[in-house]
């Protein structure tokens, strides 16, 4: 099984796996590349709907990974619906494909080359310059605005 991400779409993915979306995914297309979403869930696409555990286990995951802030609701359901259905997902997103590898869950890249591995970012403070492992809405030392950063 392979669940679809927007990308798919539009880039007018082909496979001849059973197939998966989310409903948030048809709200994102527009013109003919929701016309293709239509016509694949005629043609037998399953769109799931993922149970709410799961979307809280994929949570957990982004924010162990520091991509929590840079996935939308979106992100989240899809990755939800690839791992409670053990599929590949089908993305060129970079952050859902690092969440993916911290899940176990296959993914397959379209248009883009794919992840090389999975990164675990670390959060600077713009003011005091300290690093966190976890993202927090400021820096708990002086209160100013963390940033995402590379480890490597």
């Amino acid at each position: 099984m392979h669940v679809l991400d927007t990308s798919a779409f539009i880039h007018e993915y082909h496979t001849d796996e059973p197939t998966a979306s989310i409903a948030l995914v048809q709200e994102e297309l527009e013109g003919e590349h929701a016309f293709r979403f239509d016509a694949m869930e005629g043609a037998g696409m399953h769109i799931h709907i993922p149970a709410e555990g799961v979307v809280e286990t994929v949570r957990r995951a982004a924010g162990e990974t520091g991509d929590r802030e840079v996935l939308s609701e979106t992100d989240v359901r899809l990755l939800a619906a690839a791992f409670e259905l053990d599929a590949t997902l089908v993305t060129d997103d970079y952050a859902m494909q690092n969440v993916a590898e911290r899940l176990g869950v296959d993914v397959e890249a379209i248009a883009r080359d794919g992840i090389d591995e999975r990164r675990d970012w670390t959060f600077q403070c713009a003011g005091c310059g300290r690093e966190f492992d976890e993202q927090h809405d400021r820096c708990p030392i002086c209160g100013s605005d963390l940033s995402r950063k590379n480890p490597a």
